[in-house]
């Protein structure tokens, strides 16, 4: 940099006197002319102003080259004086592993630390980051590199820069000289522990079934179990020094710092089954429902979450805690069944805000799962119906069907009616606008619907739905009638048209195949039915459901009866209760198959869960049954699925049945050791 600056400064100077020669060049040729006598004396004096101009640049290049000469030097030895008395440990090291050069730093910070293993460490991660850039081809490389590594006690950034190793270039050998300085950050990693520490979680307690205990046990009684309960609570906050502040009857406000989460975490908040543990009269059984929020900018926005996060612990069916952490849910217990707690009123209001919103859309769209069942179908049947009651245009997207659909289908688009009603994805984009109603049927997940890109053309959104509530659910809905005890989603929709203030006449087709929904989803009123579940049966009976018809919806043809024979005639039996089998020829319809073998392995004695696993063709299904004793949807989130306490499922991509079969062993395992906590 210094020999270019020179050249500039004299290149300046040269092409200066070269003008002022020229001047005086044409003064003295000027003056000649008019004088001859001036010729020998100009002559003489150009010369010697030539010789002089000549002596004087040559002089001053040589000051300047002195001076950038001596500056020169003393940066040089300003550097390595900086280098040499660096204030952190540094160290040159080829990428080969041979070490060039220390400073005194970093001898006495690692004197007592054999510190050859963690620079043979991180040379080789140097040269496999070097290795990959050199690999990608990138136009513009960083040469430097930043890592964290922990020395002993201590933790440091280790900072450096690399260059070509000049003379491993000459031996041909792709080497490079790294210099490494290792900045001590253990202070200011404690430091900022400490305040992610002293950070504030705030969330939320809710006993599930306060108001059924009250109103079942004794007068003298409840002041006794409401103390039981608030002291166990009041203890448990004692454990790691938290405040409990009772905001209702039945809610609890925490507030606990950061650092006191992990051993939440590692004792799977015991609290659960200490609740659970309450002797109560009447052989009733309390359950918590707990939502902590490590995340949000504010308290407010923290107690905002664990708002939301309570919604979903409830849409689960309780007995679990729930922690938003890093942008992910954590779910802690979950393993009790599910308590029938609706109410006729909560069902009223739902259906006269249903029946507003109808009026206020330009058309009514409903649309299920992917690969849709009898449940999604009889369900939206019922909503198309009750929106044409209401007067309005009326759709029901018919994108995917399950085997067991394809013929009630069929028997539907026999009605003039459905041939209209029942459209394709590519009809429904034509049909949507911002003023459509859509309405989401025995489904709340946004992954799971029959067509998601839907989800985004309209902001009035109705969500129908009865399972355990999950991570990825539809959050921008305007009316949400979610009850996890319910048995099917055709059972709410049996209740709405119930209770609506019109006077809905069902067609046949639509009366089977509510009715079939609900036998279905509860294996001919066998799981998760409760009164409400036989009140919506009555009512549809009493409309002129042909049950024997509905019945034959359910046979299975003899070929589907010899697979399910055969499934479970290969059934292995784990954990001393349950049947895992394999359904492994190519199926896309094998869903079917795997839960009708699922539900008939729950037949054999001593069986009290099942699981079968179908090779779905691109992907692996797994379905998921339980006669109440062993949740089957905690298992199967595990695997990604969900579903009910009984009966759940999964589908897994990318992987063989093998694979598979060995997560779900794994799965099962971990639900045991958790239990066994």
């Amino acid at each position: 940099m210094p020999n270019n600056t020179n050249r500039k400064i004299f290149d300046k100077l040269i092409s200066k006197t070269k003008i002022y020669l020229c001047i005086i060049a044409i003064l003295l040729i000027i003056l000649c002319y008019y004088e001859v006598n001036f010729i020998t004396p100009s002559i003489l004096v150009y010369v010697l102003i030539v010789m002089y101009a000549y002596w004087t640049n040559n002089k001053r290049k040589a000051e300047l080259s002195q001076h950038i000469k001596e500056l020169t030097l003393t940066v040089d030895n300003a550097a390595k004086s900086t280098l040499i008395n660096s204030p952190f440990p540094l160290v040159i090291i080829e990428t080969d592993g041979n070490i060039i050069w220390k400073s005194s730093k970093f001898i006495h910070e690692f004197a007592n630390i054999d510190i050859n293993n963690y620079l043979s460490n991180i040379v080789k991660e140097i040269k496999l980051e070097i290795e990959k850039e050199n690999q990608e081809e990138k136009k513009e490389q960083e040469d430097f590199i930043y890592k964290q590594i922990k020395i002993g006690e201590k933790t440091y950034k280790v900072v450096g820069e690399y260059v070509k190793s000049k003379e491993k270039e000459k031996k041909k050998e792709n080497e490079y000289m790294t210099t490494l300085y290792f900045i001590d950050e253990t202070d200011a990693i404690a430091l900022e522990n400490k305040y992610q520490d002293a950070k504030l979680c705030v969330g939320l307690i809710m006993i599930d079934n306060y108001e059924e205990m009250i109103q079942r046990i004794p007068d003298e009684d409840k002041p006794i179990l409401t103390a039981t309960i608030e002291k166990k609570l009041y203890d448990w906050a004692n454990e790691f020094e938290g405040l409990i502040i009772k905001a209702e009857r039945d809610t609890f406000v925490i507030l606990l710092e950061q650092k006191y989460m992990t051993k939440l975490e590692e004792e799977k908040f015991h609290i659960l089954d200490e609740i659970k543990e309450i002797e109560i009269p009447g052989k009733l059984q309390s359950t918590l429902s707990i939502a902590i929020s490590l995340e949000g900018n504010s308290n407010y926005e923290k107690y905002k979450l664990a708002q939301a996060m309570i919604d979903l612990a409830l849409g689960r069916g309780g007995d679990q805690a729930i922690l938003r952490k890093e942008g992910k849910y954590l779910f802690f217990g979950g393993r009790a069944q599910e308590l029938e707690k609706r109410t006729k009123v909560k069902a009223r209001i739902v259906s006269h805000a249903l029946e507003e919103l109808i009026v206020e859309a330009s058309n009514v769209i409903v649309m299920g799962h992917m690969n849709s069942d009898i449940d999604a179908m009889g369900a939206s049947l019922g909503i198309y119906r009750l929106a044409k009651t209401m007067g309005k245009e009326a759709y029901i997207i018919n994108e995917t069907a399950s085997f067991g659909l394809d013929t009630f289908v069929e028997n539907a688009k026999q009605e003039e009616e459905y041939q209209q009603a029942l459209i394709r994805k590519e009809e429904a984009f034509e049909k949507i606008t911002q003023d459509t109603l859509l309405v989401v049927v025995d489904t709340h997940k946004t992954t799971y619907v029959e067509v998601p890109e839907l989800l985004e053309k309209t902001n009035k959104i109705v969500v129908i739905d009865h399972h355990r509530k999950s991570t990825d659910f539809i959050e921008n809905t305007i009316l949400t009638f979610h009850e996890v005890y319910a048995s099917s989603a055709c059972e709410l929709v049996t209740e709405l048209i119930e209770y609506s203030e019109k006077n809905i006449t069902l067609s046949q087709i639509e009366i089977e195949g509510l009715y079939a929904g609900i036998m279905m989803d509860t294996k001919n009123f066998t799981f998760k039915t409760g009164v409400r579940t036989f009140e919506a049966a009555a009512y549809l009976r009493k409309c002129g459901v042909d049950i024997i018809k509905v019945k034959k919806w359910f046979q299975s043809d003899l070929e589907t009866y010899h697979k399910i024979a055969d499934i479970v005639a290969k059934a292995e039996i784990v954990k001393e209760t349950i049947g895992i089998s394999v359904y492994d020829i190519e199926d896309p319809n094998g869903n079917i198959v795997c839960a009708k073998a699922a539900d008939e392995l729950l037949t054999i004695s001593d069986i009290t869960a099942s699981f079968v696993i179908g090779n779905l063709g691109e992907k692996i299904g797994i379905s998921g049954r339980s006669i109440g004793n062993i949740n089957v949807q905690v298992i199967l989130e595990k695997l990604g699925g969900g579903g009910h306490i009984t009966l759940a499922g999964a589908q897994v991509e990318g992987k063989t049945i093998e694979e598979v079969k060995q997560e779900l062993m794994n799965a099962i395992n971990e639900y045991f050791a958790e239990i066994e906590q």
